[in-house]
Protein backbone atom coordinates (compact mmCIF):
# COMPACT_ATOMS: atom_id res chain seq x y z
CA UNK A 1 0.00 0.00 0.00
CA UNK A 2 2.84 2.41 1.00
CA UNK A 3 4.60 1.61 -2.30
CA UNK A 4 1.22 2.67 -4.23
CA UNK A 5 1.08 5.61 -2.49
CA UNK A 6 4.81 6.90 -3.27
CA UNK A 7 4.03 5.90 -6.90
CA UNK A 8 0.63 7.86 -6.93
CA UNK A 9 2.35 10.96 -5.58
CA UNK A 10 5.27 10.42 -7.94
CA UNK A 11 2.88 10.07 -11.04
CA UNK A 12 1.28 13.03 -9.96
CA UNK A 13 4.35 15.19 -9.49
CA UNK A 14 5.31 14.04 -13.07
CA UNK A 15 2.24 15.50 -14.92
CA UNK A 16 2.33 19.08 -12.63
CA UNK A 17 3.00 21.72 -15.33
CA UNK A 18 6.94 23.08 -14.92
CA UNK A 19 6.40 26.27 -12.57
CA UNK A 20 8.83 29.31 -12.09
CA UNK A 21 11.65 27.74 -10.77
CA UNK A 22 12.16 30.60 -7.89
CA UNK A 23 10.14 32.99 -6.90
CA UNK A 24 11.98 35.88 -4.78
CA UNK A 25 10.64 38.34 -2.06
CA UNK A 26 11.34 41.57 -3.04
CA UNK A 27 10.31 43.39 -0.46
CA UNK A 28 7.46 43.74 2.03
CA UNK A 29 5.44 46.79 4.33
CA UNK A 30 3.50 46.27 7.04
CA UNK A 31 -0.28 47.46 6.83
CA UNK A 32 -0.93 47.03 10.54
CA UNK A 33 0.42 45.80 14.00
CA UNK A 34 -0.50 42.71 15.42
CA UNK A 35 -0.49 41.77 19.25
CA UNK A 36 1.06 44.80 20.21
CA UNK A 37 3.87 43.44 17.70
CA UNK A 38 4.98 40.24 19.07
CA UNK A 39 3.79 38.41 16.13
CA UNK A 40 4.38 39.41 12.70
CA UNK A 41 2.43 42.54 11.38
CA UNK A 42 0.11 42.15 8.66
CA UNK A 43 1.77 42.40 5.25
CA UNK A 44 1.88 43.09 1.41
CA UNK A 45 4.49 41.34 0.34
CA UNK A 46 5.79 41.97 -3.37
CA UNK A 47 7.62 38.88 -5.08
CA UNK A 48 9.30 37.57 -8.05
CA UNK A 49 9.28 34.86 -10.77
CA UNK A 50 10.44 34.30 -13.81
CA UNK A 51 8.61 32.10 -16.25
CA UNK A 52 10.12 28.92 -17.59
CA UNK A 53 9.16 29.02 -20.73
CA UNK A 54 9.56 32.38 -21.83
CA UNK A 55 13.08 33.52 -21.65
CA UNK A 56 13.49 37.12 -20.96
CA UNK A 57 10.39 37.88 -18.74
CA UNK A 58 10.47 38.43 -14.95
CA UNK A 59 6.82 38.80 -13.29
CA UNK A 60 6.15 40.31 -9.73
CA UNK A 61 3.21 39.72 -7.95
CA UNK A 62 1.98 41.53 -4.77
CA UNK A 63 -0.37 39.94 -2.55
CA UNK A 64 -1.99 40.73 0.98
CA UNK A 65 -0.58 38.14 3.66
CA UNK A 66 -2.25 38.31 6.88
CA UNK A 67 -0.33 38.27 10.34
CA UNK A 68 -0.48 37.01 13.48
CA UNK A 69 0.19 34.37 15.32
CA UNK A 70 -1.99 32.41 12.74
CA UNK A 71 -0.05 33.93 10.13
CA UNK A 72 3.30 33.08 11.65
CA UNK A 73 2.42 29.47 12.12
CA UNK A 74 0.44 28.86 8.46
CA UNK A 75 -3.11 28.84 9.76
CA UNK A 76 -4.27 32.14 8.60
CA UNK A 77 -6.33 32.72 5.45
CA UNK A 78 -4.74 35.06 3.63
CA UNK A 79 -7.30 37.51 1.43
CA UNK A 80 -8.01 36.98 -2.01
CA UNK A 81 -6.16 40.40 -3.20
CA UNK A 82 -3.05 40.66 -5.33
CA UNK A 83 -1.44 42.72 -8.21
CA UNK A 84 0.64 41.66 -11.39
CA UNK A 85 2.90 43.18 -13.26
CA UNK A 86 5.71 41.52 -15.96
CA UNK A 87 8.08 42.97 -17.63
CA UNK A 88 10.74 42.18 -20.35
CA UNK A 89 14.11 41.98 -19.08
CA UNK A 90 16.22 40.87 -21.84
CA UNK A 91 14.55 39.92 -25.52
CA UNK A 92 12.08 37.73 -25.02
CA UNK A 93 12.08 34.14 -26.73
CA UNK A 94 9.48 31.35 -26.31
CA UNK A 95 9.70 28.04 -25.84
CA UNK A 96 8.84 25.93 -28.08
CA UNK A 97 7.27 23.35 -25.77
CA UNK A 98 4.76 26.41 -23.79
CA UNK A 99 1.60 25.49 -24.11
CA UNK A 100 -0.98 27.78 -26.75
CA UNK A 101 -4.47 27.84 -26.73
CA UNK A 102 -7.40 28.90 -24.46
CA UNK A 103 -6.73 27.51 -21.07
CA UNK A 104 -2.65 28.65 -21.39
CA UNK A 105 -0.26 26.98 -18.95
CA UNK A 106 0.14 27.73 -15.24
CA UNK A 107 3.63 29.16 -14.85
CA UNK A 108 2.90 30.27 -10.75
CA UNK A 109 0.76 29.39 -7.64
CA UNK A 110 1.00 30.50 -3.82
CA UNK A 111 -1.05 29.06 -1.35
CA UNK A 112 -3.13 31.72 0.40
CA UNK A 113 -4.93 29.40 3.13
CA UNK A 114 -3.85 26.34 4.79
CA UNK A 115 -7.15 24.87 2.69
CA UNK A 116 -8.07 24.92 -1.13
CA UNK A 117 -7.37 28.31 -1.81
CA UNK A 118 -4.25 29.53 -3.89
CA UNK A 119 -3.32 32.39 -5.95
CA UNK A 120 -2.27 31.53 -9.92
CA UNK A 121 -0.83 32.72 -12.45
CA UNK A 122 -1.42 31.38 -15.97
CA UNK A 123 0.42 32.28 -19.49
CA UNK A 124 -1.02 33.16 -22.75
CA UNK A 125 0.61 33.74 -26.20
CA UNK A 126 -1.18 35.77 -28.24
CA UNK A 127 0.50 34.99 -31.28
CA UNK A 128 -1.68 36.99 -33.62
CA UNK A 129 -1.04 40.71 -31.95
CA UNK A 130 2.69 39.01 -31.01
CA UNK A 131 1.97 39.63 -27.02
CA UNK A 132 2.37 36.99 -24.16
CA UNK A 133 -0.50 37.76 -21.37
CA UNK A 134 -0.41 36.91 -17.52
CA UNK A 135 -3.40 36.60 -16.03
CA UNK A 136 -3.03 36.08 -12.24
CA UNK A 137 -6.73 34.88 -10.19
CA UNK A 138 -7.92 33.43 -6.89
CA UNK A 139 -9.19 30.14 -6.83
CA UNK A 140 -11.76 31.64 -3.97
CA UNK A 141 -14.83 32.71 -5.41
CA UNK A 142 -15.80 36.21 -4.27
CA UNK A 143 -19.23 37.19 -5.07
CA UNK A 144 -19.63 34.43 -8.01
CA UNK A 145 -15.99 35.43 -9.85
CA UNK A 146 -12.74 34.72 -8.64
CA UNK A 147 -10.28 37.84 -8.12
CA UNK A 148 -8.13 38.54 -11.46
CA UNK A 149 -5.40 40.93 -12.86
CA UNK A 150 -3.57 40.61 -15.81
CA UNK A 151 -0.40 41.81 -17.15
CA UNK A 152 1.21 41.62 -20.75
CA UNK A 153 4.53 41.89 -22.54
CA UNK A 154 5.15 42.25 -26.40
CA UNK A 155 7.71 39.61 -27.84
CA UNK A 156 9.99 41.14 -30.03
Amino acid sequence: MRRALIGLGLALSLSLPALADETKEVGHVNTALTNLGLTRSHRVVVERFDDPKVRGISCYISQARTGGLSGMVGLAEDPARFSLNCTATGPVQVAQNARRGDNGERVYESDTSLFFKETRVHRFIDEERGVVVYLAWSTKLVEGSPHNAVAIVPIR
